[in-house]
């Protein structure tokens, strides 16, 4: 495992990022994405782990908590200084508690924590922004909670770059460290203006959905059905994918197969060496369902793609979204 500096906080992390959306869910979406028991999760855990991943990151929304509960019974076992643990706060946790409202904030704090048993979070993190509470009220929020010491530090994930300008430039109030976008060689919005405004104010990436929610491991083939037992198969979880499953983009993923051939890889460290090529990019936020994949993710850390190579990935993918 490689390890890359996390921000302005003087702390390095792992290149690789668990993230644990398909921990614990127990009904209706997170039936389908959180269908992980406890000793699946523990076996994911231990392989990250053995794989040198250090960092891990989950929501209070996942699982409606079940995702937190499962953290806190598997990292109860680990040193709390050998790992650094992430949460977020923003989506509804029941028919009144939702947002980045200053009560929100202090509740759903305390709750991640209960379940998440431990008496504070290295990051939290703004799952969105949120457009119904003064952009003040949330930052001051935000700062109570790094000073009572619930957190080390604050993020925000799928923040506009205006808005980030703007939480910056406010005075006495705790700053970010790290933003979380999606971002894929098939998604590369934040190179525009997110990545920007962030490498310019010591921010750093954590982020998801690298490879294109499983869509750059090519297992999904064009003109065929997806795998049953697939995110796209899936009645409840493929209305996320939908747009990544059209043929001319299923036919560009497949062109990358040659690529990764000559460069020695498989198609899944192909794609997450991508991702971590971009210099504000501290981790990439890895799902997995089996030990072996974590272990597979990993083979990605340190692996430095070609010129050569990175212009094949931009020939494959001409045109593919």
């Amino acid at each position: 495992m490689e390890y890359r500096q996390f921000g302005r906080t003087g702390t390095r992390v792992s290149e690789l990022c668990l993230g644990t959306m398909t921990f614990g869910g127990s009904s209706g979406m997170w039936q389908a994405i959180g269908q992980l028991g406890q000793s699946e999760s523990l076996a994911l855990v231990s392989a990250a782990f053995d794989a040198g991943v250090t960092l891990f990151d989950t929501a209070n929304v996942y699982g409606t908590g079940a995702a937190e509960t499962a953290w806190g019974e598997i990292l109860r076992d680990y040193a709390r200084d050998s790992y650094v643990l992430a949460t977020k706060v923003y989506f509804p946790m029941g028919p009144r508690d939702r947002g980045l409202s200053r009560k929100q904030i202090l509740k759903q704090i305390d709750g991640s924590l209960a379940r998440l048993q431990t008496d504070y979070v290295d990051l939290y993190q703004c799952h969105r922004y949120d457009d119904t509470v003064a952009l003040e009220e949330t930052m001051g929020a935000l700062t109570e909670v790094v000073s009572s010491g619930k957190a080390r530090w604050i993020g925000f994930s799928e923040w506009p770059a205006d808005k980030i300008a703007e939480a910056l430039s406010l005075p006495g109030v705790a700053k970010f460290v790290s933003s979380q976008p999606q971002y894929s060689a098939l998604w590369r919005k934040p190179e525009a203006e997110v990545i920007p405004v962030c490498e310019a104010n010591g921010i750093t990436q954590i982020v998801w959905s690298p490879l294109a929610q499983g869509v750059l491991t090519g297992k999904y083939l064009p003109g065929q059905p997806p795998p049953r037992d697939s995110r796209a198969g899936s009645a409840e979880m493929n209305r996320f994918i939908g747009r990544l499953l059209k043929p001319k983009t299923l036919e560009a993923v497949q062109r990358l197969k040659p690529v990764a051939e000559e460069a020695g890889l498989t198609m899944v460290p192909l794609a997450l060496a991508w991702v971590l090529r971009q210099r504000n990019v501290a981790a990439a936020i890895v799902g997995a369902s089996r030990p072996e994949q974590v272990h597979e993710n990993a083979a990605a850390a340190g692996v430095e793609l070609s010129q050569d190579t990175l212009d094949a990935i931009d020939d494959a993918l001409e045109g593919a979204i």
